[in-house]
């Protein structure tokens, strides 16, 4: 059986809607589209591959594929991401869209998310998800991911969509790493570990 692995990317307060560009996703009026850019740290470019190269299969909900078909099939060569993308096979979690998509080895997940989802792990060894904020909501309720990758930046923007929503069912992580970059920006990476516990710390 594979695992599940998500990657975002998150300010403190947990929004992590739009970090790549202005237009790539205003929703509810947002306006900070783009926040990322300006905190992109040269040091931690060769971890993001390195952690996205290991999958196998790459998950992602309806709007994130919109943005990343309209840009990194001509994406300039020299990104080491373009040819990764570009060649793994990609599964969409949709109601509206049908095969055949445009993206090379590109298809739709359709049925039921959780029988879906564990079909493609399966099959594969490593299925990522990188941002599709609405299908990680799904994902997280389901108990359907495995490992939660997490690079928080340091600034909070007040509203906008987050990771972890209202409803988010209460789960306990295991940090399993983390990292530190001179920006202030901090990778941690985690595993669930079910039910959170709870105590009463005036018990002595």
């Amino acid at each position: 059986m594979g695992k599940l692995i998500v990657t975002e990317f998150m300010t403190l307060d947990g929004v992590a809607q739009a970090p790549g560009g202005p237009d790539e996703d205003k929703d509810s009026g947002f306006d900070y589209g783009g926040w990322q850019a300006p905190l992109i740290e040269p040091a931690a470019d060769g971890l993001v591959f390195d952690q996205a190269k290991s999958m196998d299969a790459l998950l992602l909900g309806r709007k994130t594929y919109d943005i990343f078909e309209a840009y990194w099939p001509s994406a300039p060569d020299e990104i080491e991401f373009k040819g990764l993308l570009n060649e793994v096979p990609k599964y969409v979690a949709s109601r509206t869209l049908a095969d055949p998509l445009g993206w090379n080895n590109s298809s739709v997940l359709g049925g039921d998310l959780a029988e879906a989802v564990a079909a493609l792990k399966e099959r594969h060894d490593e299925v990522q998800v990188i941002g599709s904020l609405d299908l990680l909501q799904s994902l997280l309720n389901l108990g359907l991911v495995d490992r939660l990758n997490l690079w928080v930046y340091p600034l909070v923007l007040g509203r906008g969509k987050r990771v972890f929503e209202a409803g988010t069912v209460p789960s306990a992580l295991r940090l399993v790493n983390s990292s530190v970059f001179p920006n202030g920006t901090v990778k941690l990476d985690f595993e669930p570990q079910g039910d959170p516990a709870t105590g009463d710390m005036a018990a002595g």
